[in-house]
């Protein structure tokens, strides 16, 4: 009997690098969804994409989709560089940004002790 399991590595084909740095706790979203794009996308990037008709974290795509964060992370960056997915930036990506630390520790200031 055949698995009717199906290798990540051909999920990607073969790609195992993202082109995007996604964290765990990265948010997507669809802009505006495509019915016609979906309908041309291979099953598991179709799952993403329709998952991601509301906004969703990386982690939970993986768990929903029942697929590796691997798998997950190159097909998010394949739709993402296709303009059919929003990556949400993350704090990561303000870490060096003088003013938003700045506003950050004004707000932590400001907290009741």
């Amino acid at each position: 009997m055949r698995s009717k399991r199906i290798r990540p590595y051909a999920l990607t084909g073969g790609r195992t690098k993202p082109r995007y740095d996604l964290l765990v706790e990265t948010l997507i979203s669809v802009p505006r969804y495509d019915p016609g794009l979906a309908d041309s996308l291979m099953p598991e990037s179709r799952r993403v994409y329709e998952r991601a008709r509301t906004r969703v974290s990386i982690a939970e795509l993986s768990v929903s989709l029942g697929l590796p964060l691997g798998v997950i992370r190159v097909l998010v960056s394949d739709l993402a560089a296709q303009g059919a997915i929003y990556i949400h930036p993350t704090a990561y990506a303000y870490a060096h940004d003088r003013n938003v630390l700045e506003r950050i520790l004004d707000g932590l200031k400001r907290l009741p002790v």
